[in-house]
């Protein structure tokens, strides 16, 4: 028995609902991007995604996971929020599919893709093509909700969270990641090049991506170190060293770079980043906000510069 039909949703594993027009570019662009498998299954990705997911939700102690999910006689439910292709959903529970029920649902056809990715990697899941404000899941029904960097795609990050929370049992978790505010120029440039790329098709949109990925590895390979002397607290950079393509990453614009990861590979990242219309960021404080007026107790908040990760349970 899978996760659709424990929790009684009949049909065709893949369904749909309707969408906004912003939610309608979402879905287009994610379908797109995650047909490039290409782009993201490589070892080297693979492996910084894995290091990336279990440092930011378990402080890099696998065990908390163990703890969360276990090798009890209780099958669990998770439904992975906007689950893409499977990517970080095959990476961060792999060891725990076949003890639990996992449903993936995308607003996109990123959700056939993850079926298909999941049959290849030997691993049950079952999946639905749905709005994630607009669910066939019963209230109270899921013990565990992860959302990995998705919800500040979602029309609303805070209501997402809200209505998602409902889908919880009384103490289920719910582990996301959303998108954090970053300084001045940087926030400016990000919606700056999002607009200049709104009217393009998905195919230019994508290749308009590339000299921006490349300036990113070509300050990257110059692995140049320079000292800031002051803060410059009118932009929010702050003061100390810093390699220069990080400081145009974090301050100017986002051009994504590592030196173990192909031109595609990075291009796929900094177009995630620039193509869907939603593209919402938050501060501490507002996340706390949301966690709090969806009847959430954060455990762990995990805040770095590109954003903020919170492991909450259901209260």
């Amino acid at each position: 028995m899978g996760a659709l039909e424990r929790l009684g949703i009949a049909g065709n594993s893949i369904s749909g609902n309707k969408y906004s027009e912003n939610q309608k570019q979402t879905e287009q662009t994610f379908s797109f991007k995650w047909e490039k498998r290409e782009t993201y299954e490589s070892e080297a990705v693979q492996e910084n995604m894995k290091r990336w997911l279990f440092e930011r939700y378990c402080d890099n102690d696998p065990g908390k996971l163990e703890k969360w999910l276990g090798h009890g006689p209780d099958r669990k439910i998770i439904v992975d929020a906007g689950c893409g292709a499977g990517h970080s959903g095959l990476i961060f529970f792999r060891d725990y599919l076949k003890l639990h029920d996992y449903l993936g649902v995308d607003i996109s056809d990123a959700a056939y893709v993850a079926k298909k990715r999941f049959d290849e990697a030997g691993m049950p899941g079952d999946f639905l093509k749905e709005n994630l404000q607009q669910l066939s899941i019963p209230d109270a029904s899921v013990d565990m909700i992860f959302s990995e960097g998705v919800l500040h795609h979602t029309d609303n990050t805070g209501n997402s969270i809200r209505y998602l929370s409902k889908k919880l049992k009384k103490g289920g978790l719910f582990l996301f990641y959303v998108y954090r505010k970053k300084s001045v120029i940087r926030e400016f440039t990000d919606d700056y090049i999002r607009n200049a790329i709104s009217t393009m098709s998905d195919e230019d949109a994508w290749n308009a991506m590339y000299p921006l990925s490349k300036l990113g590895k070509t300050l990257g390979d110059l692995n140049l170190e320079i000292e800031i002397e002051d803060d410059i607290d009118c932009l929010g950079i702050p003061k100390g060293k810093i390699n220069i393509q990080r400081l145009f990453y974090w301050h100017i614009f986002k051009a994504y770079y590592r030196p173990d990861f192909n031109l595609d590979e990075m291009n796929h990242i900094n177009f995630d980043w620039y193509r869907p219309a939603n593209c919402h960021r938050h501060t501490d404080e507002e996340v706390r906000g949301f966690c709090e007026s969806a009847g959430l107790d954060i455990e762990h908040m995990n805040i770095q510069e590109a954003g903020i990760t919170v492991v909450s349970r259901k209260h």
